[in-house]
């Protein structure tokens, strides 16, 4: 997605020299330890959001979308098409075949309209919420999916069986209406232990390094700079093996 721009929220205090086009870093205030680095990143996304809602008035009308992930995620497709494929949605998660633990927020997808802004922050704010009363005390890398989990079950008339089907739906959950995304295509990242693979997708669009995958990052994306072969860099992907932080 060369035409994009990439925003890096951080803490204040972090030291990022960064030479690159369309390129910056948002220090933005608040708690940012260990046990806390979750909650504070919902709230990183609030202040975001609050501030292009600002700004929106002085652009006379340009539209820019938004994508929230994790610093361990690689873009390898344009994620443009979900804003056209799917205009309906304020804000889209993605979701695995998992009881527990359905939705990754390590990807988060905003429509950059004043209604997407405005009905994703109230989402965010609820999940916040969430957080901040029943997760407190969840390891700290997951209770922000516990959260987004309760906040989506919290519809009654929602359907958990869907996530056990690797196509995209919209529901409107709260006031929003929520995209769900396939984890498979928009937040891939290979199945744990040996024996588990059973096939590669071939129209991946963003991998997520989790865990002890996160050493393969430079490796892979200068694979993939430099050979273009998507299916190539999964497989050096896979050698990564299983590890137990895998959320």
């Amino acid at each position: 997605m060369p035409q994009s721009n990439v925003i890096i929220l951080t803490d204040p205090e972090s030291d990022f020299s960064l030479h690159q086009n369309r390129v910056t870093v948002l220090p933005i205030q608040g708690e940012y330890s260990r046990d806390k680095l979750m909650l504070q990143r919902i709230r990183s996304y609030i202040t975001f959001l609050d501030i292009r809602l600002e700004k929106l008035s002085q652009e006379q009308g340009r539209i820019t979308h938004f994508i929230f992930s994790d610093s361990d995620i690689a873009v390898i497709d344009d994620l443009g098409q979900i804003f056209e494929k799917y205009q309906d949605f304020h804000v889209a998660l993605t979701f695995r075949n998992n009881k527990d633990q359905p939705l990754n927020s390590g990807f988060v997808a905003v429509r950059g309209t004043r209604d997407g802004i405005l009905r994703a922050r109230t989402f965010l704010q609820k999940v916040l919420e969430v957080y901040s009363s029943k997760y407190m005390k969840a390891s700290r890398m997951l209770g922000d999916q516990l959260a987004l989990f309760w906040v989506i079950m919290s519809d009654a008339s929602f359907d958990a069986k869907r996530f056990s089907k690797a196509q995209a739906f919209i529901k409107e959950i709260g006031g929003a209406s929520v995209l769900f995304l396939p984890c498979a295509t928009y937040n891939w990242t290979p199945p744990e232990g040996a024996g588990q693979f059973h096939g590669m997708p071939l129209d991946v669009k963003v991998v997520h390094f989790k865990g002890s995958r996160k050493r393969l990052m430079l490796e892979a994306w200068n694979y993939f700079s430099s050979s273009a072969d998507i299916s190539d860099m999964l497989c050096l992907i896979l050698k990564s093996g299983r590890t137990k932080y895998d959320f």
